[in-house]
């Protein structure tokens, strides 16, 4: 992998991880556009993964403070240990199947444009489907609770399919059970923090068995990861703020034309 297609895939990743448009369907899509090999694409997508992780942290930091001083520095019950229990089973779905039914999920569906096509579509129709019922509701919504943050949870576990958004699903998922629109953005990006690192461990682990190789240099790594990082803060705030707008359509629109066009590249 060259040092111009390490920048384009980390602009991929870093934009395409917070919009709800599916990171891991662009990156399938700009990989296979680019040809880049498979053994580098699992090194660069541990590389990239954790370079979003630190751009959430970077945009979500005084969040992030607020909930790590509420949850250590008292014994009491309170609204940040609440918060912190939440986003804990939110990752209950997701950690079963990561931990137990990764490789069979991906032998059952496997990758491929095709795959990713559908899934835009799916993710076109999570998004339309949340921003009518959302025109629609006379209330505000409710803050995230621990039903919705299992729902939510569950929605997230479906999104290990490439082409279905993490945070369109789940932000669309929150939406739909009712959650403020103000308050399931920061949750959605929140509780993926500890899957994506535990995803990118796993790969690690795999990596340092040697089931898979790379030949990915250090200029590639750093570009990618900086790029990613960068466009990553743009993405994650410019996303709080078009949830709080309500302005989802268009990436159900985008979706929809991208899925369109996957799907018929494969078939034709």
């Amino acid at each position: 992998m060259s040092w111009l297609e390490a920048l384009i895939l980390g602009i991929v990743q870093g934009l395409t991880e917070f919009l709800p448009v599916s990171s891991s369907g662009h990156l399938e899509i700009g990989q296979a556009l680019l040809g880049t090999s498979g053994e580098d694409n699992l090194t660069f997508a541990v590389i990239v993964h954790a370079a979003t992780v630190l751009s959430t942290l970077v945009v979500l930091w005084r969040e992030v403070a607020k909930l790590f001083a509420g949850t250590f520095t008292t014994p009491q019950w309170n609204g940040e240990k609440s918060y912190v229990a939440k986003i804990l089973v939110s990752m209950i779905p997701v950690f079963i199947i990561g931990m137990f039914f990764k490789d069979e999920v991906e032998a059952l569906f496997g990758n491929g444009l095709l795959l990713v096509g559908i899934c835009l579509l799916i993710t076109a129709l999570l998004l339309a489907l949340s921003e009518w019922l959302q025109t629609k509701r006379q209330s505000a919504g409710h803050e995230v609770g621990y039903k919705d943050a299992i729902i939510i949870g569950l929605a997230q576990a479906c999104a290990v399919l490439p082409g279905l958004s993490r945070s369109g699903t789940t932000i669309a998922t929150g939406l739909l059970c009712g959650v403020k629109k103000e308050s399931v953005a920061q949750f959605s990006f929140l509780m993926v923090l500890i899957p994506i690192l535990g995803e990118a461990f796993l790969d690690t682990l795999k990596l340092m068995k040697g089931e898979m190789t790379s030949d990915l240099g250090l200029v590639p790594a750093l570009v990618g990861f900086v790029a990613a990082f960068v466009t990553g803060c743009l993405a994650c705030r410019f996303m709080l703020e078009v949830v709080r707008r309500q302005r989802l359509i268009w990436f159900a629109i985008y979706c929809a034309i991208v899925g369109t066009t996957a799907i018929i590249a494969t078939v034709c």
